[in-house]
């Protein structure tokens, strides 16, 4: 059962309002629901379609449907009992007094007119859930921001799937941030600028002269978003599409998001603290279903890997943390995401790999052009392969399903 009620299920984006389209808007959400359950009751479950639906404009429109699907996208059996703990984490756990202080701060992730007893006994369930993980999977370090990610699980399936959910994203897509260190998590954000350097290289010069960094999306990238947007309904939208998506996707949303701003970037004075300010404030107008469509194009056409030569050409030493699906695959099993890539740049990559020159700056391409369309159901090419790379990443034991 959904526990935000009291913020409530709905579109999540002015396209899908009513108005003069209401007929319409309502005959795509029926279709869509439609393909949805149709997807969900294939034998074997048609994880790709979820994955398209996912991506789409829309997403999966309410929480009854994300507590179907979103086990589906991370191949989590929902006929598993939970992970239980007979142990008092509360006394044993070494994170225990900062999970507390950042589980007291969170009132605002909480619906608006929610009864206070109610979301005092779910913030009590968050922190249970948070140290369940940590005792089951002691390579991960709690980071703060980690408990936002939590919140959103908890809000739209409940603890007990809550807990096995999280536990996967844990040691796949947040893995890197829940090492000992930033490092990984550094590596990640060092892609941010290679992917604006494509599309907008005078964006890209003026933030470099400013002097700005990456320090402003960091809050994006470790909390997916759900720290700095204050409308839940955004923030479940963008999760349907980072699930659907490869580990990376946030990255490249946030790039989308800064290239969305160009102009009020420009029109800042350039220097740290003016254009870090303004970066530090997401709009919470933004055109979510555009830029989504955005980032799925821009991630066809600079590929996680190819940013990886870029951002080490730049940072000399510095890789990001993952590269590709299959990388992020191995990577899972080995929980050491960051050094399945530094492997590979100390030379699994083939010679010419290594030395051709990568990410030629496009001033026009196809791709591009692409940005402005929506996702529709149907996907266009640049959708369609950004669904291809999820399901080339899936784990061998749910590639099977795709014969």
């Amino acid at each position: 059962m959904a526990l935000r009620s009291a913020q409530g299920d709905g579109p999540t984006s002015s396209r899908w309002d009513g108005g003069a389209e209401k007929t319409d808007f309502t005959a795509k959400r029926k279709k869509k629901v439609a393909e949805i359950y149709q997807a969900l009751n294939s034998d074997p479950t048609d994880v790709a379609a979820l994955r398209r639906m996912a991506i789409s404009e829309g997403g999966l429109l309410t929480d009854e449907i994300r507590q179907k699907v979103w086990p589906k996208l991370l191949n989590v059996n929902t006929n598993d009992p939970p992970p239980i703990s007979g142990k008092d984490l509360r006394q044993m756990s070494k994170d225990y007094q900062q999970v507390l202080l950042d589980v007291r701060r969170s009132l605002r992730r909480f619906p608006p007119g929610m009864p206070e007893e109610q979301r005092e006994g779910l913030q009590e369930e968050l922190i249970d859930i948070i140290l369940l993980i940590l005792e089951r999977n002691p390579q991960l370090h709690y980071y703060q921001g980690y408990h936002d990610i939590v919140v959103t699980f908890l809000l739209v399936v409940g603890e007990g799937l809550a807990t096995s959910l999280v536990e996967k994203l844990s040691t796949h897509h947040l893995r890197d941030f829940m090492d000992p260190t930033m490092d990984n998590t550094k590596h990640i954000l060092n892609c941010l600028m290679p992917i604006i350097d494509q599309v907008n290289p005078e964006l890209h010069d003026f933030m470099q002269s400013a002097e700005v960094g990456t320090i402003f999306a960091l809050s994006w990238l470790i909390t997916w978003f759900g720290h700095v947007l204050s409308d839940f309904r955004h923030v479940v939208r963008l999760y349907d599409f980072f699930l659907a998506c490869h580990p990376l996707m946030p990255i490249y949303f946030a790039a989308v998001i800064v290239l969305h701003r160009e102009q009020e970037v420009l029109d800042c004075d350039c220097d740290m603290a003016s254009v870090h300010h303004l970066l530090s404030q997401i709009p919470q107008d933004l055109p979510y279903e555009t830029l989504i469509s955005r980032a799925g194009d821009l991630f066809v056409q600079f590929p996680p890997s190819k940013l990886a030569l870029d951002a080490a050409a730049q940072q000399q030493a510095e890789r990001t943390a993952a590269s590709t699906f299959k990388d992020f695959e191995l990577a899972s099993a080995q929980q050491r995401p960051d050094t399945v890539l530094r492997q590979r740049f100390r030379g699994l990559l083939r010679p010419e790999e290594r030395t051709k020159d990568v990410l030629t700056k496009p001033r026009t391409n196809h791709f591009v052009k692409l940005a402005v369309m929506g996702l529709t159901v149907a996907l266009g090419a640049a959708a369609l392969a950004v669904v291809k790379s999820a399901l080339e990443w899936a784990p061998k034991f749910q590639l099977q399903l795709f014969p």
